[in-house]
């Protein structure tokens, strides 16, 4: 039970009301009221004043006073508003029982918009030549984020990462290792992927300028890649094995987690995209160039500009290599691969991965009718290209769709403090020229300032409960910072600002949660649910109350929406809220043991809902900060 069986109730009774009153039934909408105007509001008298020609005060009028004839079991009275809209004010008593009681279930908020249906989501995809930066981070966040969201909505969820293992990137750190003398081996004690991409893949680069020879040997190296059969395509995969070990650890570490990687190497040798290529001639989607800038590839027509798919020299460009694999998510083409187990993940559950090689594992089903491919929006024409070319293979109902977001920088403070000096200014990161600070320097910091932090807050904790500490606030304050934002605006990372115990921050939510647990520990009781609900009947208690009943409906938001900023904005909502009731209601001090009882209960019931709106976004609850 939620809130929703609120508007339930208010629907049914508000139809059976217009019946009586021989008022045509209008589709109308039910929401939470802002403060002021009841706890629900309804349009009805503005969709029905065209058709009665009646003012809409005049309609909501008469409305509500055949509503009050039979108000129901949860709402106490009825009022029309000069503005038209008709408000209702919610009887708490019951309320209060029905929601708080609702979230002693382990799955409270889950809605069912997704049937058990499958549905993939694919997100991180960073090219395994160097460790994950702050903005792949927002990539990381914004997918993981989505797969729990459509898990809570009933979703199968299938997450995806695609390994592009045959890339020019790769060939470039192949360049460096093998014609520039680069070390297999980085320095003790640093990770093999910072080591590939702070010094390998930016001084390879480099070079170029130098050394135009570099340039030929680089285009032969992704021959051999494509091709997969060489000493150099050997060599490569072992070097591109290395670095996403270190960066799937990354990864875990933020709580990400996926159900099978797939290598592009594997997509280019399993022969996808002969079959896609011959399909695209046919039906005349490209065209082969035999003069100008493009002269000897094959480009896909477009209105704005024309895009390549096979480079003069015969190598697929990665779009070309994105088609095919758009096409085997959506179940278009025959899956040619065997997979086989990766390992398990710090979650335990297993990941595997694509091989042509054939094995005795059982055969895997990750495709289905919907892809959502999560890409920043420098992407965003490309994967508008994809989505037509694809739609145009088969006429059943298949949805892929680009979930693109901007990029981030880092502030000047942020910057220098991780030993970058911008000379002021905000900085926007670039992997090939260097600019770029690494995840797990970011985190490394973070984790550090927190330690200080809570250290100071509880000198009596051991080091080893400060690391746990640290560990949760610094993943959370990342995670938070990367999708409390609208996913079309650029975020600003600024370290100090988001480790704050004021505004909307990670720790700010996190200290709200840490507060319900230290109030639930001074009671050294636990509460006792069957309590008396009507006593909670302060504006701080109730709207605590509606708004932990609002779980759901935002979930169901979040999800219809792909919008992890929903959530987000949710749980802070619901710390302000708690933080409110918390300076207003002294829980513990009431000579009346039913009141303490049942504001215990609330605490509780707060503490759980924060705890699973949280785990949407990634965000373990510490209990001290």
């Amino acid at each position: 039970m939620s809130f929703r069986i609120l508007l339930d109730e208010i629907k049914s009774n508000l139809l059976q009301t217009l019946k009586r009153l021989e008022i045509p039934e209008i589709p109308f909408a039910l929401e939470p009221a802002k403060s002021g105007f009841g706890d629900v509001t309804c349009n009805i008298a503005f969709l029905a004043s065209k058709h009665l020609k009646k003012k809409p005060y005049d309609i909501v009028k008469l409305i509500s006073e055949e509503y009050q004839k039979n108000l129901g079991a949860l709402v106490s009275k009825v009022e029309p508003h000069q503005s038209g809209y008709l408000n209702f004010y919610a009887n708490y008593a019951p309320l209060n029982r029905l929601i708080i009681t609702a979230t002693l279930d382990s799955n409270y908020g889950a809605v069912d918009i997704g049937k058990n249906s499958q549905v993939i989501v694919e997100h991180t995809s960073v090219n395994p030549n160097k460790a994950l930066h702050i903005g792949h981070i927002r990539n990381v966040v914004i997918g993981d984020t989505i797969a729990r969201i459509l898990t809570k909505a009933n979703h199968d969820v299938v997450v995806l990462n695609y390994v592009d293992d045959s890339g020019l990137q790769v060939a470039d750190i192949i360049v460096g290792f093998k014609h520039l003398g680069f070390s297999e081996t980085p320095a003790p004690g640093q990770k093999f992927d910072h080591y590939c991409g702070d010094e390998v893949y930016v001084k390879t680069t480099e070079q170029y300028l130098q050394n135009k020879n570099l340039e030929e040997i680089r285009n032969d190296i992704l021959k051999e890649l494509e091709d997969g059969n060489t000493e150099i395509a050997k060599f490569g995969k072992s070097i591109t094995n290395r670095v996403l070990a270190e960066q799937l650890k990354t990864c875990w570490r933020l709580g990400a987690y996926y159900t099978c990687l797939n290598f592009e190497s594997e997509i280019v040798r399993s022969h996808l995209w002969p079959e896609i290529f011959e399909k695209l001639k046919e039906m005349n989607l490209i065209k082969y160039e035999t003069e100008g800038k493009n002269a000897g590839c094959w480009i896909i027509l477009s209105k704005d500009e024309d895009k390549v798919l096979v480079r003069s020299n015969g190598t697929a460009t990665y779009i070309a290599k994105d088609i095919p694999y758009a096409a085997w998510k959506l179940g278009l083409i025959d899956d040619p691969f065997y997979y086989k187990k990766y390992t398990v993940q710090k979650n335990n559950k297993i990941l595997w991965q694509t091989t042509l090689e054939e094995n005795n594992e059982p055969k895997q089903h990750f495709r289905s009718n919907m892809v959502v491919t999560v890409i920043d929006s420098r992407q965003t024409r490309l994967q508008n290209i994809i989505t037509e070319l694809i739609s145009k293979f088969d006429t059943k109902e298949k949805s892929y769709l680009h979930l693109g977001y901007e990029s981030v920088t880092l502030s000047a403070d942020t910057a220098n403090a991780l030993g970058i000096d911008t000379k002021g200014k905000n900085t926007q990161m670039s992997g090939r020229k260097g600019l770029y600070i690494n995840a797990d320097s970011v985190l490394d910091m973070l984790e550090q300032k927190t330690m200080e932090e809570t250290k100071k807050r509880n000198p009596s904790l051991s080091n080893e409960s400060l690391r746990e500490i640290a560990n949760k606030v610094a993943v959370a304050t990342l995670r938070y910072e990367m999708i409390k934002q609208d996913l079309d605006k650029i975020i600003t990372f600024d370290y100090s600002k988001s480790l704050s115990l004021e505004g909307d921050t990670a720790s700010y939510i996190q200290y709200a949660y840490a507060r319900a647990v230290r109030i639930l520990e001074k009671a050294q009781t636990k509460p006792n649910f069957d309590a008396s609900y009507e006593l909670l009947d302060s504006e701080y208690e109730t709207n605590l109350v509606k708004l932990i009943g609002r779980f759901d409906l935002n979930v169901q938001d979040a999800a219809n929406n792909l919008s992890p900023k929903v959530i987000a904005k949710y749980c802070y909502g619901l710390a302000v809220t708690f933080n409110a009731f918390y300076e207003h209601v002294k829980v513990l001090d009431s000579e009346n043991p039913d009141m303490v009882n049942a504001r215990l209960c609330l605490v509780h019931s707060f503490k759980s809902c924060l705890e699973g709106a949280l785990d949407l976004l990634g965000i373990e609850t510490p209990p001290r900060m």
